[in-house]
């Protein structure tokens, strides 16, 4: 004799024999017979109902903030920031959410919130390497110089080996009056980038704070080539074997097209302002780095340096 499906569930396998199925019937009412019976149907039914039902699917952070990645690569920024303003209330205490939303407040251009957003990431993981790198750059964008410069350090304490590419700490000291620390660090940038006239200007301009511009003539970095326009012309006056004129000329020389004209004029002009303040020529200073300001691109951590020019110096005339 075999059991129905039913009672198979309740009372073991077909293998139990007849015996033992009546055995048990008969040691039992008829109400508890049909009551097992009737509790059996509705596990039965309950364990079909269970099965029927697919897993709830968990979202996570991370897959939120993949869509928010989509979303903005496709350009669609506000539904980016709503996605990842999302991430961080499912997983508040995620560094992920804070790190994704400083790099778009970034982008935008609100140095501000990014550096808000990267501390909080940050504060839940001060491990990240990275992140010190990034803030640096924000707050040397709002001309906190001496805050960049902390995180830079943090950056180069996790980071050694990408001490001697670090130009970014160098003007940053220049802009903190760190002369000489700006010096160590352009030295340092020379050994791995040893035809660079911008590297060499830098270094110029904190040997010329420090000792004079004739002392920094003395010590300048010998450039063999640098085919940027117009490098070797900025550095042939830091050299003094040209003019501010040759400069501009240099700048403009030939037929550029107004993308690459406007790129040259402001290098020519932001590194001319630099020149003029080490020689202590203030109001030619002033216009040309007003001008470099102007003809900056917002992607170029050099128009950044411009900007941040300006301000400190803005307001240190006001302290004045």
């Amino acid at each position: 004799m075999l059991c129905s499906p039913k009672l198979t569930r309740l009372l073991g396998s077909p293998s139990m024999n007849a015996c033992r199925l009546f055995r048990w019937i008969a040691g039992q009412s008829v109400s508890v017979v049909f009551g097992a019976l009737f509790l059996s149907e509705i596990g039965l039914q309950a364990a079909v109902s269970d099965t029927s039902k697919p897993p709830k699917e968990v979202v996570t952070a991370g897959a939120i903030l993949d869509g928010a990645q989509q979303a903005y690569a496709r350009g669609d920024r506000p539904q980016a920031l709503s996605l990842i303003n999302k991430a961080i209330r499912a997983e508040p205490n995620n560094p992920r959410g804070y790190f994704a939303r400083g790099r778009f407040y970034s982008t935008a251009g609100d140095s501000t919130k990014a550096a808000e957003d990267f501390t909080k990431s940050i504060n839940l993981d001060p491990t990240q390497g990275d992140i010190y790198q990034l803030r640096g750059i924000e707050q040397f964008r709002l001309a906190h110089v001496e805050d960049s410069i902390q995180d830079f350090n943090r950056y180069l304490t996790l980071n050694p080996d990408q001490i001697a590419h670090h130009w970014q700490r160098g003007i940053a000291y220049y802009y903190a009056d760190r002369f000489a620390e700006g010096r160590q660090q352009f030295e340092l940038h020379q050994s791995v980038n040893p035809q660079d006239v911008e590297n060499a200007a830098w270094h110029f301009f904190c040997v010329a704070r420090l000792e004079g511009v004739e002392k920094a003539r003395l010590s300048l970095m010998p450039i063999a080539v640098d085919s940027r326009i117009p490098m070797m012309a900025i550095h042939g006056l830091l050299g003094g074997h040209s003019t501010p004129a040759d400069v501009l000329a240099a700048a403009s020389a030939g037929n550029p097209s107004p993308t690459t004209r406007q790129r040259q004029l402001f290098y020519a002009n932001l590194y001319l302002g630099l020149y003029f303040e080490v020689m202590k020529e203030d109001k030619k200073s002033r216009e040309c780095i007003a001008q470099a300001v102007q003809l900056a691109t917002k992607e170029d951590y050099m128009g950044i340096a411009a900007k941040v020019h300006a301000k400190i110096r803005k307001l240190s005339e006001k302290s004045k």
